[in-house]
């Protein structure tokens, strides 16, 4: 049994573990830490403060008891905000608290396109458009080309969270660039398990959605067998043997 754990702050779409879980098989494990979210604000000053080293030190501790294999850090605003400097920082300092293999949803991404050889993408972001742009940032510091960037402008993970299926569904593909590769969706307060297949199929292309990703991260990091056919998206059905680490040598 492969546990992988991940750190969550606060509370919206942490039930999409337990999807994801279950479209994986019997074979794997994914239990949360809620992490301290002392205001729940898509503002900057905000995001810097839910991925405190304080913060994300406490859950990883928690994490570590539960022995798991992997841990990762479910946030990708509360990673890619603090650049890619102290992103790798925020991802060190979770590894020495929880003692295992760890990373973040925003490394996740760029490892997910290194795998996937894609580097040109759209964003459909649920975030305002300055958080939004950060990410833009950090995927150009990767190497990622950014061809399109929509903001859906929503001001609170729980908001996120109450988006309807068919309102994430349509935002996303209606939010696609002719010449991507991929479309990112960078946010885990959005149910995307059981919606990945339906967009993919809708757009002809890759969708990759934060909470796929940092499962898929997660397995990586943990040794897992990656290749999962049961698992939503192309991502699951392409292994990870092409990755190429953001993350400095441990």
């Amino acid at each position: 049994m492969t546990r992988v754990g991940f750190l969550y702050p606060g509370f919206s779409a942490e039930d999409d573990y337990k999807a994801f879980e279950e479209l994986l098989g019997g074979d794997v494990e994914l239990p949360l830490v809620h992490t301290l979210m002392r205001e729940d604000a898509h503002r900057v000053d905000a995001l810097l403060d839910v991925g405190g080293e304080d913060v994300l030190a406490e859950g990883a501790r928690e994490l570590a008891a539960m022995e798991v294999d992997s841990a990762v850090w479910a946030c990708t605003s509360g990673s890619f905000v603090f650049g890619w400097e102290g992103a790798g920082k925020q991802v060190e300092g979770v590894r020495r608290a929880a003692g295992v293999p760890s990373s973040s949803t925003s490394f996740a991404f760029v490892h997910a396109l290194s795998q996937l050889r894609i580097s040109r993408v759209a964003i459909a972001a649920t975030y305002p458009d300055d958080v939004a742009r950060r990410f833009v940032e950090f995927l150009t510091e990767a190497g990622v080309t950014v061809l399109s960037l929509a903001s859906h402008g929503i001001a609170t993970a729980a908001e996120v969270g109450r988006l309807g299926p068919d309102d994430a569904v349509d935002f996303v593909i209606s939010n696609d660039h002719t010449r991507a590769d991929a479309v990112l969706v960078p946010d885990t307060a959005l149910h995307s398990a059981h919606l990945i297949e339906p967009m993919e199929a809708l757009l002809g292309k890759t969708v990759l959605t934060a909470n796929q990703v940092s499962v898929w991260e997660g397995l990586r990091l943990a040794g897992a067998d990656t290749v999962r056919p049961s698992g939503p998206g192309t991502l699951f059905r392409v292994g990870a043997g092409a990755v190429r680490s953001a993350l400095p040598a441990r």
